[in-house]
Parts: structure tokens; C-alpha cells; sequence
């Protein structure tokens, strides 16, 4: 943890050491073909995304200029597209997929990709699964 409380990994080196500000987009939706199973790929099911973005917002905030932020309706298509293209059997493979777009796609610091698979076909009750991971920019 720094000084000011925040992980080390929120930090921009090329920011003076300042943390990076964080875009959340909670919730994208849509129905994949991923999961090691015959029927999880032929019927497809809902899948749903949170990303947290890390960046600097000072230049937009100061210029009320979309162009020199993130624009997180472009972001949701992305991960749309990813969750709805080519099928994986692991959802840790398309959560990382989704982290890499991201990253090579738009000028973030990192990423905290966090994807949910509520149908998951477990023979008990459980609310969801879900893996989250957390890339930073090479």
C-alpha cells in the first residue's frame, strides 16, 4: 500500500507517482458460447462484465473534451464484441482477452476486468462465479 492508502499497482511512474483516476463500467451483458461444455457452446448463455479502467481524466476534465478520454460506450463494444465472438472453454481466457483489447485498444494505465458467469453449470445453488484480474499497461 502507498502512503496515501491506495495499492501500488494504482499508480501512473510516468504520473510523478500521482494515482491514476478509475472509470467503473458495471454490468455489460450479453449471451457467449464459453464453458468446456458441448451445450455451453451450442446454446450459449448470459455473460456480464465490470471494468475498471485506470487513467489520467485531468486534460479532458479541464478541456470538456471526449476526445482526450476514455470513451467507455466505445469500451462496452469492445467487450461486447469479445464476449459474443469467438468462444473459449475458460472464462479466464476471455477475461484476459477483454484486458488486452482493452489495453492495446485505448491510452489506459491498467484494467480490472472482472467477468461473471451466473448460469455456470454447477449442480448446486450458488449465486454467480465470476474471475477478476488486473493488467497494467507494458
Amino acid at each position: 500500500m502507498t502512503a496515501a492508502g491506495g495499492a501500488a499497482s494504482d499508480l501512473d511512474a510516468g504520473n510523478a507517482g500521482r494515482r491514476l483516476d478509475r472509470i467503473a463500467i458495471t454490468g455489460v451483458a450479453a449471451i457467449g458460447r464459453h464453458g468446456v461444455f458441448e451445450h455451453e457452446k451450442r446454446d450459449g448463455q448470459s455473460f456480464l462484465v465490470d471494468a475498471v479502467l485506470f487513467t489520467d481524466i485531468r486534460a479532458a476534465a479541464a478541456t470538456d473534451d471526449l476526445s482526450r478520454t476514455t470513451h467507455y460506450g466505445e469500451v462496452a463494444e469492445e467487450i461486447t464484441a469479445l464476449i459474443t465472438g469467438d468462444p473459449f472453454d475458460l472464462i479466464e481466457t476471455l477475461t484476459d482477452r477483454i484486458a488486452e483489447r482493452l489495453l492495446e485498444r485505448f491510452a489506459l494505465g491498467a484494467v480490472e476486468i472482472t467477468v461473471h458467469k451466473p448460469k455456470a453449470p454447477i449442480q448446486v445453488p450458488f449465486g454467480d462465479v465470476t474471475i477478476t484480474i488486473y493488467r497494467e499497461r507494458q
